[in-house]
């Protein structure tokens, strides 16, 4: 499929930070084919099957994780990338990517390295996911990291936006391979950006239903599900409500792809775009990829719901809390005795601050849910309740 003069275009691309061995490629594959590629062999996505996305650390095989629900991106992303003539490619990377930064138990984890690393200039989990990815993987011999296109590492930084306030994690990337990082990314990161919102508002209230925290009566109050919810009892008269509610997941996605497609085509005619140059991409000042006003106050009034019903139910918040100690704990355990970590790790940590707190970060950062758990339990014993939680996609 052709692209379109507004998509990221692989033989235009910015290049690697690092030039490889004699420029040689295995296989045809294009810059962001391989980046995609990378992504899927790095260690990093692996680990995301283990890694908090609604409960934590969930007991049921039916419960989405970091890794199923970053597939679940790609695929929305994917699908908005080919009817919008973008590349494909690099918009299924960014998606496959973009979880990748997350500490344990997800943003109750993230909450408790802000605050451990408060004196360090703190922890943020989209400018660790391009620390892990341009730093703290090992995959090949001559560089750092996975030396990924300047395009991928600068949908990554700023797929929510232009960075204005970037943390030393960030200005550290930056400094070694600049990402005008004040300027709006490419229409591939802007779609990964909202696959990821459509991804979460609906698989997130099939994993709240599935858990029995949800209920159809409770979602039927927000006036988006109320709408679809009669759309499917009509297109499916007779059969079970119990039977219809994965199809009223699958309604809700389409109706915000279907809209997002609509507006972003609206916005690109009205940018008037006539040759390959995506400057005016990233000058429009605004997104590009957008809902609707109207779909946009919908998707508002879901995430109020979610979190009021959901994220911050009162029992999955204090779960949420156990969470945040056992990393709090994790962390002054390292901190007192950096050999704790193993060999690898306390040979490499400073003595000095802050990069002593951002190395013991760096490593807690990198665990499943399950290892932190099992490290809490062998360093300091039996730790707080267990049971899953729910947090914020």
């Amino acid at each position: 499929m052709a692209l379109a003069p507004y998509a990221s275009d692989p033989a235009r691309s910015r290049g690697r930070q690092h030039e490889e061995a004699g420029g040689a490629q295995r296989g045809p594959r294009d810059v962001f084919q391989r980046d995609r590629d990378r992504i899927i062999h790095s260690i990093s996505f692996r680990r995301l099957r283990h890694k908090t996305q609604v409960f934590i650390a969930p007991d049921g095989d039916h419960y989405r994780v970091r890794l199923t629900h970053s597939l679940e991106v790609a695929q929305i992303g994917r699908t908005i990338a080919r009817v919008l003539g973008l590349n494909e490619d690099l918009t299924e990377a960014l998606c496959l990517a973009h979880d990748i930064g997350h500490p344990p138990f997800g943003h109750s984890g993230e909450d408790a390295l802000k605050l451990a690393l408060a004196a360090q200039g703190g922890f943020d989990h989209n400018a660790h996911c391009l620390r892990t990815l341009t730093l703290l993987e090992n995959a090949y011999p001559r560089f750092p990291g996975l030396n990924l296109s300047w395009e991928m590492l600068e949908g990554l930084a700023k797929h929510n936006g232009p960075v204005t306030a970037p943390n030393w994690a960030m200005q550290a990337v930056d400094a070694a391979f600049p990402l005008a990082l004040a300027s709006w990314p490419s229409l591939e990161a802007q779609v990964a950006a909202l696959a990821d919102d459509i991804a979460y508002d609906n698989h997130d209230i099939d994993d709240g239903l599935r858990a029995g925290i949800l209920t159809l009566d409770q979602i039927l109050s927000v006036p988006l599900v109320a709408r679809c919810w009669e759309t499917v009892l009509a297109r499916h008269p007779g059969v079970p409500h119990e039977r219809l509610l994965r199809e009223l997941v699958r309604e809700q996605i389409g109706v915000m792809v279907n809209d997002l497609i609509a507006t972003t085509r609206a916005n690109l005619a009205a940018l008037g775009l006539a040759d390959a140059d995506v400057a005016a991409i990233r000058a429009a000042g605004r997104p590009v990829v957008a809902f609707s006003d109207a779909m946009r106050e919908d998707e508002r009034v879901l995430k109020r719901f979610m979190y009021a019903s959901l994220y911050h139910h009162p029992l999955q918040l204090a779960a949420a809390d156990q969470a945040r100690i056992v990393v709090t704990d994790l962390f002054a355990a390292y901190r007192a005795e950096p050999a704790l970590m193993g060999a690898a790790w306390d040979a490499t940590c400073a003595a000095d601050e802050p990069d002593r707190s951002r190395h013991i970060a760096d490593y807690i950062a990198g665990m499943t849910d399950r290892f932190a758990e099992q490290a809490h339990r062998r360093i300091l014993g039996d730790g707080p309740g267990d049971g899953p939680t729910v947090d914020a996609g």
